[in-house]
């Protein structure tokens, strides 16, 4: 059976992410910043009849979670065949390139871009030692260099400079990483869910979860053809090839 681990799974798009993969036969490490929340969400997916899953204290803002939980996992599995990165924080939204201070940059990055790099960094071992090692980076449309670049964008008119920032970084460490392994078999990509309701946007958007969820997971069961250091974005560029970074 294989197996993968998606951050930040105890509800929304991670939680629909985990049961799609768990409905795909792999076994599902679900992390969560809290255990509560994790064992809580694992007996919503277990009442559906997925048994194949296991929740996993991870806090990615933590070096010490981090590493607790590749223990843990380490001790159940030799090998991961599939990485979500998934957890991420806003920041709250009153952000300015002028105004927000250099803490309030701390903390978004902390999450979005610094826990990807301590999680991938983390479990690379587990990852190599699969046949089809995929690892899939959730971000956003919003970290768009070309989208934002067009400031007099109607269609553009809210800007959270600080989450915005964070998602673009992540973008480049996407590209960098599948650099590094572009001799192996290992898919990375950068992929975002869509505008969708979730508590992260105060139920607001034009996706639901589970639609936001087949989005990443689509990319994570990519086969050998499949793309590899790419930034995609299907609700806005269906064609992923004129996607912009």
């Amino acid at each position: 059976m294989k197996s993968a681990l998606v951050t930040g799974a105890n509800k929304g798009i991670g939680f629909e992410v985990a049961k799609i993969l768990a409905q795909k036969g792999f076994f599902v490490y679900l992390g969560s910043r809290t255990i509560e929340n994790g064992l809580s969400a694992v007996e919503k997916l277990r009442a559906k009849g997925l048994n194949n899953i296991a929740a996993v204290q991870l806090d990615v803002s933590s070096q010490t979670s981090v590493d607790a939980a590749r223990r843990e996992i380490g001790e159940k599995t030799d090998v991961l065949d599939v990485l979500v990165n998934n957890a991420g924080i806003a920041g709250g939204f009153e952000q300015s390139a002028l105004t927000s201070s250099a803490d309030q940059y701390l903390s978004v990055f902390d999450t979005n871009l610094f826990g990807v790099v301590r999680t991938t960094q983390a479990f690379i071992d587990l990852l190599r030692k699969s046949s089809e090692p995929r690892i899939v980076n959730v971000s956003t449309a919003m970290a768009s260099l070309s989208m934002a670049a067009d400031i007099q964008n109607s269609n553009y008119p809210k800007r959270y400079v600080i989450y915005q920032s964070s998602k673009a970084a992540l973008n480049m460490y996407t590209v960098q990483l599948a650099y590094e392994l572009r001799d192996t078999a290992f898919k990375v990509n950068a992929v975002c869910p869509g505008w969708t309701q979730t508590d992260f946007t105060m139920q607001q958007g034009t996706n639901t979860p589970e639609q936001a969820g087949e989005r990443i997971a689509k990319y994570a069961l990519i086969g050998a053809d499949g793309p590899t250091a790419q930034y995609i974005s299907e609700e806005y560029f269906p064609e992923p090839a004129t996607c912009p970074w």
